[in-house]
């Protein structure tokens, strides 16, 4: 069962409300998926799975180009979205209302791994078990795309700190009204993918918005990293 540390239940009022609901994939996800998806299968059996999926626009994207794909969100709004859309789409895929810390997949079944911003909303030890999870149920060489909130975000300073690292009550920046977040820095991540995988990749994407002052610097981190 998910816990105040793995799972903020805004999400179920978010998505319940219809926001967040995104149609589209995300740039990085889709140049992740074309750079790192195995080539010599066919695209059918080649396994992409995403953390904290959402109303399934990555994986939308994903099934349309013919990979298989698996969603995993402890929000049940937020999987029911997805399978209404994939059914009304005519797509193919399999979405789990679960909690990241303990995904009920087998080991060594999926070829990608993708999480854009969701396991950056549990509290640090348990954003470890989950990333410990997706090292788990990737085949060997299996690669994971991880992009969480990085220090230095103007909406960190704005909240009140929580149990295991997260900022609660965020009033400032880009991220007012997702719930608690938690906020990685360089070492954090370096420590977290030092057993098991080989960093490809370590970018972090900061932009300040010169318009909407209020938004001041966002920044999150764009990790690359493979299943030893």
């Amino acid at each position: 069962m998910a816990t105040e540390t793995t799972f903020d239940p805004i999400w179920n009022e978010i998505y319940g409300q219809g926001r967040q609901a995104n149609r589209y994939p995300w740039d990085a996800v889709v140049s992740f998926v074309y750079h790192f998806a195995p080539t010599e299968r066919d695209r059918g059996h080649v396994k992409i799975l995403e953390m904290g999926c959402g109303a399934g626009n990555n994986l939308w994207f994903a099934s349309r180009e013919g990979f298989s794909v698996t969603g995993i969100d402890a929000s049940e709004p937020a999987i029911a979205m997805a399978k209404k859309r994939f059914e009304e789409d005519g797509l193919t895929g399999e979405f789990k209302v679960a909690d990241f810390t303990s995904l009920p997949l087998e080991d060594d079944s999926f070829d990608l791994a993708i999480d854009r911003a969701a396991i950056t909303n549990c509290g640090y030890n348990a954003g470890a078990v989950a990333i410990g999870e997706v090292k788990r149920v990737l085949k060997p060489s299996g690669v994971f795309l991880f992009s969480p909130y990085a220090a230095g975000h103007s909406s960190q300073t704005t909240g009140r700190p929580g149990p295991d690292g997260v900022v609660l009550d965020i009033s400032g920046g880009n991220l007012v009204g997702v719930g608690q977040i938690c906020f990685y820095d360089e070492s954090q991540l370096r420590s977290t993918f030092a057993q098991g995988w080989k960093l490809v990749s370590m970018r972090q994407l900061t932009a300040v918005d010169k318009v909407a002052k209020s938004h001041g610097t966002s920044s999150e981190w764009h990790v690359v990293a493979q299943k030893l």
